[in-house]
């Protein structure tokens, strides 16, 4: 394994997974009293699929992901994980999983290397396999140099390094992070990207949830949209932009006061037009025909943008603008 590591610069990680879904859920139901965070939600997940939950906050994504994780019963449907039940088999389930929560739990008073050791422990790993596997992990998070350092004065960036890190100590056949770069800034969210895709080209099964549009165009094979509960739509990244939104968009912004007299002179511009309080959005195919369009009607706008879609416009569309309480 050790060979393996140094040429492919990330740890082995899980045994090979039984034929099947890892995950298969139907009818998937989570409540809180009269609160029904999860609405009978159906979704599968491959071996080796990168496949995330995309959703606004209060969407249902943690509570998914904490039944999934064996932590939180299911209030109806079902689910199996790795083929088992988690009501039935939820230790054993647990043993093979990998979970990087929400919030990094690590010991603060204990070293990097500590973390990782003491954790290992918890797994049935004799002292020198936790050894074995921590000096490896060190390797992949880029962790080394800082193994003697007390984790209480890492960056944030290098706490979330290190909480994925001690997820793959016991080898998991199945990886759960969720929301893994929130609060982090965009040089260790991009550093975090790279070990998670190398994590998905060793095979690694993963499974994520997260609200960064470009995180899940990065790293997800294939998503699920979550709003208020249910999926809305399920796809790849580009499978749910072709169906959602068009090729490009165009975004025209006008001098104070303009875009309130433009009723009527936008009609036909485009496949949908968006009005929003800063700018008009033009979506269509051709964004630079949609300008011409624009301009040959003596529209005036200050700037014009022509980009390609993304899967934030099919966030936003699927979702709506407005903030979730």
């Amino acid at each position: 394994m050790t060979e393996t590591l140094a040429a492919a610069s990330a740890p082995e990680v899980g045994a090979s997974p039984a034929p099947g879904p890892l995950i298969h859920a139907r009818g998937l139901t989570k409540r809180f009293g009269e609160l029904t965070a999860v609405d009978a939600i159906d979704f599968d997940v491959a071996p080796g699929e990168s496949f995330g939950f995309l959703g606004p906050n209060g969407a249902g994504k943690t509570s998914a992901m904490r039944m999934i994780g064996c932590v939180s019963p299911m209030s109806a449907g079902t689910l199996q994980v790795l083929g088992m039940d988690p009501i039935a088999d939820g230790p054993r389930i647990r043993a093979r999983l990998g979970v990087v929560p929400q919030q990094d739990t690590l010991d603060t008073e204990l070293t990097v290397r500590e973390n990782l050791l003491l954790y290992g422990r918890y797994f049935g790993l004799s002292r020198a396999e936790c050894a074995k596997r921590a000096d490896e992990l060190l390797d992949f998070a880029q962790l080394t140099e800082r193994a003697g350092d007390q984790v209480e004065h890492m960056s944030g960036g290098m706490k979330r390094r290190l909480t994925i890190a001690r997820s793959l100590i016991n080898e998991p056949d199945l990886l759960l992070l969720d929301e893994p770069t929130t609060g982090l800034d965009p040089q260790a969210r991009h550093l975090l990207w790279d070990r998670l895709y190398r994590l998905k080209q060793r095979g690694v099964t993963l499974v994520l949830t997260t609200h960064y549009m470009d995180e899940a165009e990065q790293l997800c094979d294939r998503l699920v949209v979550m709003d208020k509960a249910k999926i809305v739509a399920e796809g790849s990244p580009r499978e749910l932009i072709e169906r959602y939104s068009t090729r490009e968009v165009t975004e025209l912004r006008f001098a104070a006061g303009v875009q309130e007299t433009l009723d009527g002179q936008l009609e036909g511009l485009a496949e949908r037009i968006e009005r929003l309080p800063d700018r008009v959005l033009l979506y269509a195919d051709d964004g630079e025909a949609a300008v011409a369009a624009a301009h040959a009607r003596g529209l005036e706008p200050e700037t014009v943008l022509v980009r390609r879609s993304s899967l934030e416009d099919v966030f936003l569309r699927l979702t709506g603008r407005s903030l979730a309480d």
